[in-house]
């Protein structure tokens, strides 16, 4: 069975960054344990043409907590992937996203720890 993938009005597939399966898996694997401990209740996904990016929110009136951004144009120099901060300041880049996460995970085991 072929699934048809029909791309966002005025944007074509080839110009717009996105997650793959496995990618979004991570991501919100990390979002739904954060749910739980009961930090964070809303999302969003913003998909352009220079980057993917996965934004978690405590409420959903305030700036993200965490962005995570996949720049691909990035992957010859610092890394594809950013977890970006409250504040707007790049809090960890890498090439893969495990090791992106980790500060968000170590805060995890924080809140369930407490």
């Amino acid at each position: 069975m072929s699934a048809v993938i029909t791309p966002f009005p005025g944007v074509s597939r080839h110009n717009q960054v996105g997650f793959d399966k496995n990618e979004l898996t991570q991501i919100l694997n990390l979002y739904g344990r954060m749910v739980a401990a009961g930090n964070w209740r809303d999302y969003a996904i913003d998909l352009g043409r220079d980057a993917a990016v996965f934004s978690m929110f405590r409420r959903a009136t305030e700036r993200p907590e965490y962005r995570i951004e996949k720049r691909p144009a990035l992957r010859n120099r610092q890394g594809i992937w950013a977890l970006v901060g409250e504040g707007g300041a790049i809090l960890k880049r890498g090439h893969d996203l495990a090791p992106v996460l980790a500060p968000v995970e170590r805060k995890l085991m924080k809140l369930v720890d407490a």
